[in-house]
């Protein structure tokens, strides 16, 4: 049985440990990691690195590094920082002693955003007061109370990147939501072996870099408020006329939001409704057709006056639903002939 100490994990070095205790508070359980420090990558940059002379790991655990930033790339679902190896570059991952980690520490790291950063990560075998550093890539293979050199490497590129670590519940019920913790886990605890980010990680990653795309999903540990909004192309037709009615969808440009404030949202269901004027009831129309970024439109020839909105209920993402404000669009008597409801082109619908 593993001590109680061998799935310790310190990953802070010293000049960092002190940022991030200046920094923001920390996030309850289920909810975003917290952010480390202030300082942050540029969008979408590129970060070359390699690794350090004299400290370049064995082949065992560079195929893991490697495997981890490729994870972190392909994982991040927000436009954070990529990394790219190299020949050669200031910012370098090395294997073995001398490293910048405490005592404690079976790996570390510290950064210098947005010029660069170093990792290291303890010889196998090292000793410990609880014992023997064992990775399972390493020679003893993946026995019980190795530690994952891939799940460890991703949980500092997530620091790089400017994850703090995660809180947890109590009884840590939500350590899956995210791989950068206090405390790694060693084989076979649940998640010793996690190659992607979770879910609180990228939230993180979503407020500090926003979302790679409109259409792109917000993490589900994210509780972001939205604005609905919507016009009519008129307010009062004749009975058979068309009126076109254009929804705007997007999060709110409240501060809490941060690079996520004000985005578009694309490729969602926004409802148009309809009340009889004085009544409270909304009856559902027709879903309205996304014609770019965060618009959707919708044409319809009403033959009564109603009061119209656009509503919007987020499914299986970090979103909050919102409807927009009322427009009325009055109906008067024929104004040619025949007399009678027509549907104004596609997409469209003729209303009674």
């Amino acid at each position: 049985m593993i001590g109680p100490m061998s799935s310790r994990r310190v990953h802070v070095a010293a000049t960092l440990i002190v940022l991030a205790l200046a920094g923001p508070a920390a996030a309850l359980g289920h909810s975003p990691d917290p952010q480390l420090g202030s300082s942050v990558w540029n969008q979408d940059q590129v970060v070359p690195w390699a690794y350090r002379t004299g400290q370049v790991p064995p082949a065992w655990m560079t195929a893991a590094i490697e495997a981890a930033a490729a994870g972190s790339n392909a994982t991040r679902a927000s436009r954070a920082a990529t990394f790219a190896k190299v020949s050669s570059s200031n910012s370098r991952i090395a294997y073995g002693e001398p490293t910048g980690c405490s005592s404690l520490g079976i790996a570390c790291f510290s950064r210098s955003a947005p010029t660069l950063f170093s990792m290291w990560f303890r010889a196998n075998g090292w000793i410990f007061d609880w014992g023997r550093l064992s990775w399972c890539q390493g020679p003893g293979g993946f026995v019980n109370g190795c530690f994952d050199v891939e799940n460890v490497a991703l949980d500092e590129f997530g620091h790089v990147l400017g994850l703090g670590h995660h809180v947890n519940l109590p009884n840590q019920s939500d350590y899956l939501d995210a791989v950068v913790q206090t405390a790694s886990r060693a084989r076979p605890a649940a998640g010793w072996n996690a190659h992607v980010y979770g879910r609180c990680d990228t939230a993180r990653l979503q407020l500090i870099y926003d979302r790679p795309t409109a259409s792109s999903p917000f993490s589900t540990c994210l509780a972001i408020p939205t604005a609905t909004t919507i016009s009519s192309s008129a307010t009062s037709i004749w009975l058979g006329d068309g009126v076109r009615f254009t929804a705007t969808l997007k999060t709110t440009t409240s501060s809490a939001n941060k690079a996520l404030a004000g985005d578009a949202i694309a490729g969602r269901t926004v409802i148009l409704q309809r009340r009889v004027p004085g009544t409270t009831t909304w009856t559902s129309i027709a879903a309205m057709p996304a014609t770019s970024l965060g618009i959707y439109e919708l044409v319809v020839s009403p033959t009564v006056t109603n009061d119209w909105r656009a509503s919007f209920t987020p499914t299986g993402e970090g979103l909050l639903a919102s409807s927009s404000t009322v427009v009325q669009v009055s109906v008067g008597g024929c104004s040619r002939s025949p007399c009678s409801m027509r549907v104004q082109g596609s997409p469209s619908l003729g209303i009674q």
